[in-house]
């Protein structure tokens, strides 16, 4: 339901009578993550290039799982959960014409560090003519420890933004407490910076129709610490969304009863069940 809550479905109907190119075509979109798993709907051509900027182990690819999904949300062609192609595809990201660079920030077990994040936002900026990167795609954060205004990994998404890219950052998940309460101010860095758009987290419920959706319970809110800044700046879905698996990543091997079975026979560990504002910065990003 992911596609048509925002209405990607009905820009894809567009491109099919009027033969236009409203799909993301030309567009590459770094995702600053876990890595891509480059196969089935990220296979081929989709991935541009992968580089790494991780220390803790030595292959490029993503061992957890968490890159790949957002990657698929973003630009997946659908393929695998319908050989055939057309309405059939029911997983397509919202821009399945556009392409994806992997900046690999983040181990096996999903945790990195900042100056790897700074290392690969640096990458994008010296890279960004060479590949025409336009959007940057950043599904990860730390806890405000300051203001925006001298925070370096703020700095850095600023930079990138002032050389002709849109920086997209999920809000982070500390919307409630251990006991269920509301928290505030839980919005993580770089997504408390006013030169990125911040993405919190919504429930579609799994229809596609918006009067049923609600604000997820994790999703952070505003306003951000130290500066009391409005975030986030929109919501998408990000409950229960469904999209590309690495079927031997980390995610993937421990929650087995995330996986998605394809009912088209083709294959039965494509697809998988995430939940978080980093999906729902995917669909903001493939929006762009």
């Amino acid at each position: 339901t992911t596609a048509k809550t925002v209405g990607a479905d009905q820009v894809w109907a567009i491109n099919l009578t009027s033969k236009s190119t409203i799909d993301g075509t030309g567009i590459r979109i770094a995702v600053v993550d876990s890595g891509i798993w480059p196969a089935g709907d990220l296979g081929g051509k989709k991935l541009l290039i992968s580089e790494k900027f991780t220390t803790s182990d030595d292959l490029i690819s993503d061992w957890y799982g968490h890159g790949t999904h957002v990657a698929g949300i973003i630009a997946g062609t659908g393929s695998e959960s319908a050989p055939g192609g057309g309405y059939a595809q029911q997983y397509k990201g919202v821009a399945p014409g556009a392409q994806i660079i992997s900046l690999k920030v983040l181990s096996p077990s999903g945790s990195g560090l900042t100056s790897s994040v700074l290392q690969a936002l640096d990458w994008c900026i010296k890279n960004k003519a060479r590949y025409n990167i336009r959007v940057i795609n950043l599904s990860l954060g730390h806890p405000v420890y300051e203001s925006y205004t001298t925070d370096p990994l703020c700095q850095m998404v600023e930079r990138c933004v002032a050389n002709g890219m849109v920086v997209v950052a999920s809000a982070g998940n500390y919307g409630k407490g251990s006991d269920g309460s509301i928290v505030y101010g839980g919005i993580t860095s770089p997504g408390n910076d006013p030169a990125v758009i911040t993405v919190g987290a919504m429930n579609t419920h799994d229809t596609p129709a918006r009067s049923d959706d609600t604000i997820a319970t994790y999703s952070s809110r505003g306003p951000t610490a130290i500066d009391g800044l409005t975030k986030p700046d929109i919501v998408a879905p990000g409950n229960r969304v469904i999209s590309v698996a690495n079927d031997k990543g980390t995610l993937f091997t421990n929650y087995p009863s995330n996986i998605v079975y394809s009912t088209q026979g083709k294959t039965k560990n494509g697809y998988y069940i995430l939940n978080g504002t980093s999906m729902a910065a995917g669909v903001v990003s493939g929006t762009v």
